[in-house]
């Protein structure tokens, strides 16, 4: 279901000098129907999260979202991708970890979906090491919102507001491999109505790693 770039030592580079890593053909065109199939019969268990979190007032969340227990439940597509042995070797190898399967099954894997005027996804960092984002809505074109908006190997909320920060933009069928835990990011609002952008959220972890900060998936998803 997924179309990964041949890894090269120049690919883990890339990773590494950015935090972040572009996947423009990443969901073959036959799979992609396959999968916006999968998360639209999903998103009728989804639940609508609209709060900012405590820490910083900056960071809001609007959305719709499922978390990974659920998933677990009710998808065995997702959960058979997620554990493919070829993509974790491949995350492994450009990301320069030993890639694992988060243990907690309500952070391991999570569908947001932006589709009111003004949703975003607020400032954060994620609790593991790595996210793998597929694109299965997206807004055609980048003044319509919901970017990824992040600053490369800095952890600070504040950097988002900096020059430091970049912004990318992304169609159905792409997606990006990010290093979440230390690059601060957040989805910039959609910014008129009849816009969606949904998304399926991987993350892995190492071995050393498995234990989530206490405000993570309970709050966010």
């Amino acid at each position: 279901m997924l179309s990964l770039p041949e890894y090269t030592p120049a690919l883990r580079d890339r990773f590494a000098a950015h935090g972040y890593l572009p996947l423009p053909s990443l969901i073959p065109t036959g799979a992609l129907p396959v999968l916006a199939h999968e998360v639209g019969r999903l998103e009728e268990l989804a639940v609508r999260r609209d709060f900012a979190m405590a820490s910083t007032d900056s960071s809001p969340r609007h959305m719709t979202t499922l978390g990974g227990h659920a998933i677990a439940r009710h998808s065995r597509l997702i959960c058979d991708l997620y554990r493919r042995e070829d993509l974790l070797s491949w995350i492994g190898a450009v990301a320069g970890i030993e890639a694992v399967e988060v243990q907690d099954l309500l952070e391991r894997h999570v569908i947001n979906i932006l589709h009111q005027q003004g949703d975003t996804h607020g400032a954060h960092t994620d609790d593991y090491p790595i996210a793998l984002v597929l694109f299965v809505e997206a807004p055609a074109q980048a003044a319509d919102g919901g970017l990824l908006e992040y600053t490369p190997h800095h952890a600070a909320l504040s950097g988002l507001e900096s020059a430091a920060a970049r912004r990318a933009h992304h169609l159905p069928g792409q997606g990006y491999l990010l290093r979440a835990d230390t690059t601060a990011h957040r989805v910039t609002p959609l910014n008129g109505p009849g816009l969606r952008r949904a998304v399926l959220n991987l993350a892995y972890t190492t071995p050393d790693r498995q234990q989530a900060r206490t405000t993570s998936a309970a709050q966010l998803y």
